[in-house]
């Protein structure tokens, strides 16, 4: 009766070492799989810029937000219709063009009304003119403040780090003043029949702000007598700004962000700091607005930057608006809550000059 017992005996052994034997194999494999990863430059991971990104060694991007598109249309409950044109084809730069209702526009003084240039926020790495958020919100913004918007599609980071969204911006302005120009022939119709070019304001939220303040900043500078005349406001949305001494996790985004150029203490990250009175005296619009959500860890370089605006012996007008209770850029989503509502109205007053 033994002979059976030990031939099963033998027999479950086989079986477990046949089963050993295949974990080991199969380990191997995994193994193998996963050495085959890690050395291959595809998959390899050079910056974790999560929730937003990743970038691998090869120069892979993955992006995890910001990639939706929705196209042009009429909106049906603002009226606002949109358009998307090139700005320019050498670098791809692109905008899309929101006009407010014709009733609207009939009743802008002579059918002109101020143009707004915007920029989108997310990181300069993510997000685009052409996302449904921010579609809805420069809909729900144009009808609001009874303006000519273009929203900029600016070149993001890593692909194009700062100062390629830098350099967009200038060229962007640089079509928006040409075209809104009355008469301008085969110019953009919706700027030069319904633009007031000398009622000029730049505005963007996170990234975007950042954007427009260093704008205002290289307009004032740089753009001759014509530009520094016709931007008449800056409005910086929850802007991107740092200070010196940040966490080691924010100054390695801000590196990657502009490719190692510029460090925390760089004036086009850190104006608050960085730049000298006159740099500040020399901004040409006359009124900026600075809102700031109060559980915003940005804002505390946010409202110094007002502080070193109004320090400078800038002779315009500087007005800080705080939503309490609030996070970063939380007006973008939700467009009738009452806190986002009570924002686009302070901005679209801000436009209108009350």
């Amino acid at each position: 009766m033994a002979y059976p017992v030990l031939v099963l005996v033998a027999a479950l052994c086989a079986l477990l070492v046949a089963a050993g034997e295949a974990r080991e194999e199969e380990a191997a494999v995994g193994a193998s799989a996963f050495r085959s990863r890690a050395t291959d430059p595809n998959m390899e991971v050079k910056f974790d810029f999560s929730p937003f990104l990743i970038q691998y060694k090869s120069g892979r991007v993955q992006r995890f937000m910001g990639t939706a598109f929705v196209p042009p249309s009429l909106d049906a409950r603002t009226g606002v219709a949109s358009k998307d044109v090139v700005v320019d084809e050498g670098t791809g730069l692109r905008a899309r063009i929101y006009r407010p209702s014709r009733r609207a526009v009939v009743g802008g003084g002579g059918g002109r009304l101020p143009v707004l240039v915007y920029f989108h926020g997310g990181a300069f790495v993510v997000e685009s003119a052409f996302d449904p958020v921010y579609h809805g919100y420069l809909n729900a913004l144009t009808a609001r403040a009874g303006v000519v918007a273009v929203s900029v599609n600016y070149r993001l980071a890593p692909e194009h780090p700062l100062p390629a969204a830098y350099d967009d911006a200038w060229a962007a302005l640089s079509w928006v003043l040409e075209n809104a120009r009355p008469g301008a022939g085969g110019g953009e119709p919706w700027l030069s029949k319904h633009g007031d070019a000398s009622r000029l304001f730049l505005a963007g939220d996170s990234a975007g702000g950042n954007i427009a303040h260093n704008l205002a900043m290289r307009a004032g500078q740089q753009g001759g007598a014509a530009a520094r005349a016709a931007i008449r406001g800056v409005a910086l949305l929850d802007p991107y700004f740092l200070g010196r001494y940040v966490s080691p996790g924010a100054e390695r985004a801000w590196g990657f962000i502009c490719a190692g150029r510029y460090g925390t203490g760089h004036p086009y990250v850190n104006p608050a700091e960085a730049l000298p009175a006159a740099a500040w005296r020399a901004l040409p619009p006359p009124r900026v607005l600075m809102t700031v959500s109060g559980q915003d860890r940005l804002g505390p370089f946010q409202r110094a930057y007002v502080d070193a605006l109004l320090g400078s012996g800038w002779r315009g007008e500087a007005r800080l608006y705080v939503t309490p209770g609030e996070g970063h850029c939380y007006f973008l989503n939700n467009l009738a809550s009452p806190k986002a509502a009570m924002h686009m109205a302070t901005l679209a007053a801000f436009i209108n000059g009350s």
